[in-house]
């Protein structure tokens, strides 16, 4: 990867990392829904750092496209999976703590923030 694009990733990351304080919802009050899988979550995170990285050196190699389709498919269905997990800790906790506060803004602004993230992930 070029110095440009790993710039551009990390600013990608940066935009997305401060979308939150962006979006005017400030950060939960206590641990997040993920917490207690966190390592379960990096693992998983650095198996697809590893596809991805494995993707990268097919194309430098020229593998065959389909090939390369196929692996591309692959870390799109693990980051599917993780992105799945991730909202139903959300939902789960987040959400779950929001509704019980009886603060109803609350409430609802974790389940629009919730609602939003679902349709970010769905759409292509």
């Amino acid at each position: 990867m070029s110095d440009h694009e790993t710039q551009g990733s990390h600013a990608t990351t940066a935009a997305v990392v401060g979308q939150h304080e962006e979006h005017g919802s400030g950060p939960h009050d206590g641990p997040h829904g993920y917490a207690s899988d966190k390592e379960a979550y990096l693992k998983r995170m650095r198996r697809i750092e590893g596809q991805v990285r494995g993707i990268a050196k097919m194309i430098d190699k020229d593998a065959y496209c389909i090939d390369v389709l196929t692996q591309v498919s692959a870390v799109t269905k693990a980051l599917q999976a993780v992105s799945l997990a991730l909202v139903e800790d959300h939902i789960g906790h987040c959400v779950v703590d929001a509704a019980r506060s009886g603060d109803d803004d609350a409430a609802n602004a974790k389940v629009r923030e919730a609602a939003d993230a679902i349709g970010r992930l769905v759409r292509m």
